[in-house]
């Protein structure tokens, strides 16, 4: 997904080589480059100026580096900055003091919501938890049926009382299916809500029914990372409609130039918690943002070479 926007960059660090220390002149023409290869990989605009602004900001700073060279400073920079505008740290579940943890999954339609509540529910599954989905999408057809199959084959209860296909009341199942929990001991609750076309105010309207019957630890916005600004725009209006905790990326292994990954988390305030590729139900884990910040970089073993580089330079330091 990041190819494009990883060969930008590295054509721009490989322009500063040999160069002995950065100039304003160096500061400025990287910058650039770096604003057009965030926008060209479809990045939200707002997030570019503050990105590029930042980095300007360091490169000009009094915290460079003796110990590094002028790439390694830029590089090192554009990886912290990346990582801030991935979020920062890791972010995980939060449980519930009182089982079962509810989980609410929302999001347009089509962006392999279903497919991806089997795979949270498998990764819970190999936590040591015991998952239950909820199919409370009565909307779509089949999408009950679906969530059964891919319950099936995550090897996990789908509590599904309703047939769906515009028939029942999701409100009713998602708060009978916390009952059902409870009882069976199911300790997570998967809530699959229906999806949307659009911003549509009647099923934003379910979803925070929904919300407010089950109370969930986490209600997780799930978003296709190939639809670009779309997805920012979405996640701006079901925050402001319904609200939710944190993000999951589905479709990673897509080609498109993936600016909804590096801007959805910054635009939102919200962290990007787990990130999806490929149909198999393992093609799914946390996401960190200083790995996916490496991964876009491609550059595992510069990262590694500034970090000893530094350490090196410290220890010298102290010993003086």
């Amino acid at each position: 997904m990041f190819d494009t926007l990883q060969d930008r960059l590295a054509a721009t660090f490989n322009g500063l080589r040999g160069k002995g220390r950065l100039t304003d002149a160096d500061i400025d023409a990287t910058a650039r480059q770096i604003r057009i290869a965030l926008l060209e990989a479809d990045v939200n605009l707002g997030v570019v100026k503050e990105f590029v602004a930042a980095v300007k900001q360091r490169c000009r700073g009094e915290e460079l580096s003796k110990a590094l060279n002028p790439t390694q400073q830029i590089v090192k920079i554009v990886n912290e900055e990346l990582v801030g505008i991935l979020g920062g740290d890791t972010r995980t579940v939060r449980f519930a003091k009182n089982p079962p943890t509810v989980i609410m999954l929302a999001g347009l339609q089509g962006a392999g919501k279903t497919t991806l509540a089997g795979k949270l529910a498998r990764w819970f599954k190999d936590e040591g938890h015991s998952p239950m989905l909820a199919a409370c999408d009565l909307q779509r057809p089949n999408a009950v049926t679906q969530l059964q199959v891919v319950g099936e084959r995550a090897g996990v209860k789908v509590f599904a009382p309703q047939p769906g296909n515009g028939v029942g009341d999701p409100v009713a199942v998602a708060r009978e299916s916390v009952e059902e929990a409870r009882r069976k001991l199911y300790d997570v609750v998967i809530i699959d809500t229906a999806g949307r076309l659009g911003v549509d105010a009647e099923l934003m309207q379910q979803a925070a029914d929904i919300k407010a019957a089950t109370s969930p630890a986490e209600t997780l916005f799930v978003v296709d990372a190939m639809i670009g600004q779309d997805a920012v725009n979405t996640a701006v209006a079901f925050q402001e409609g319904v609200g939710f905790d944190g993000v999951v990326l589905t479709k990673l292994d897509g080609d498109a130039r993936g600016g909804a990954a590096l801007s959805i988390a910054r635009v939102v305030g919200r962290p990007i918690m787990f990130a999806s590729s490929g149909e198999g139900l393992k093609d799914f884990d946390v996401f960190h943002p200083d790995r996916m910040a490496s991964r876009i970089l491609d550059m595992g073993d510069m990262l590694t070479l500034i970090e000893q580089a530094e350490k090196a330079f410290d220890k010298e330091q102290s010993q003086a």
